[in-house]
């Protein structure tokens, strides 16, 4: 989809669950920022990936030199039939690879493909405190629209969530 000298951004497929898996893992071992609570495999990975395919939304892959380095996707926002038109949004990076502006390029992918799906809203939950997320989905235009204080409890502490919504 898109393309620099340094870093390819294209639909995830089933091969990539291991190396998804591989990024994904370690922020549910040491971080807040997923819910999430057990590690995930390479196969379970690959399942979500065809699950997001199966609701013609889009998930994507940022990879350099044939390694996967991140990847950012979209759900549905809620179920009801009327909220088919608004998507949640998630980005992740292999850790070490933030500040090379590839969370940004795969967002931008990401939103360029929602709207070419139709989708109007775009909406990024954010578990707090979280200034490189919050920085980078409001340098992408995303505002905050909500704020659910001590919503999830994880690593032996309370955690908020922001929610930041941008109209495509």
């Amino acid at each position: 989809m898109t393309e620099n000298p340094r870093l390819i951004i294209r639909p995830a497929v089933a091969a990539d669950g291991e190396a998804l898996a591989r990024i994904y893992n370690p922020y549910i071992h040491d971080t807040v920022v997923t819910f999430e609570e057990e590690p995930v495999s390479g196969p379970a990975m690959a399942a979500r990936v065809a699950e997001v395919a199966s609701l013609s939304l889009p998930w994507l892959v940022a990879e350099r030199a044939g390694r996967v380095l991140g990847y950012a996707y979209a759900t549905r926002w809620k179920t009801r039939a009327s909220y088919r038109y608004s998507s949640e949004t998630t980005v992740y990076l292999e850790p070490g690879q933030s500040g090379n502006g590839y969370g940004y390029q795969l967002y931008v992918a990401l939103l360029e493909a929602l709207r070419a799906a139709g989708i109007h809203a775009a909406i990024g939950g954010i578990a707090l405190p979280n200034a490189a997320s919050i920085a980078l989905h409001e340098k992408l235009g995303f505002a905050k629209v909500a704020l659910f204080p001590e919503v999830g409890f994880k690593l032996g502490r309370w955690v908020d969530v922001g929610y930041w919504q941008k109209l495509l």
